[in-house]
């Protein structure tokens, strides 16, 4: 596989599925349990900030907050970083999402081919993956999970 490739077709397909659902519903509750589309967004976007953690710290180790946070409370996390962006709008954090997203490109970059196939590089994540395994399941997997959901969900406004 090609990592870099993983993260940019998951992320061409979370883009192209909220470009097509209809603006004027981004904040009805529903989409997922109570989540509304702009929750999920600000979901992904709190995810995609921890990959950038991770892909950073990789390559020069160092601070990782977001990570941090959801190794601590990884039960709480989701709805804790939601809560945390109840006061922005779709657009702030769709602009969060792809910011952050943009800083997993450069450092995935330059990521190597070693690091990515290292097995336990990420030993909180299991020692038998690695790094791409990781990437496949936890971002590629979780967009399109919450893509489909976003289709579902966007069927009732049609």
């Amino acid at each position: 596989m090609h990592p870099e490739d993983i993260l940019m077709y998951g992320n061409k397909t979370f883009i192209s599925t909220i470009e097509a659902f209809p603006a004027a519903e981004v904040y009805r509750s529903g989409a997922c349990g109570y989540w509304s589309v702009k929750d999920l967004v600000a979901h992904l976007s709190s995810y995609e900030l921890i990959l950038v953690d991770v892909l950073n710290n990789l390559l020069k180790p160092g601070p990782t907050p977001q990570l941090d946070t959801f190794l601590g409370d990884h039960m709480g996390f989701n709805d804790a970083q939601v809560n945390a962006r109840k006061n922005m709008t779709m657009e702030e954090v769709l602009d969060e999402y792809k910011a952050a997203h943009e800083k997993v490109r450069s450092a995935a970059s330059r990521i190597s081919s070693e690091v990515w196939h290292q097995t336990g590089v990420l030993p909180w994540y299991g020692e038998a993956y690695d790094l791409e395994d990781y990437a496949v399941y936890q971002f590629y997997g979780h967009k399109r999970e919450h893509c489909g959901q976003i289709a579902v969900f966007s069927d009732q406004f049609k």
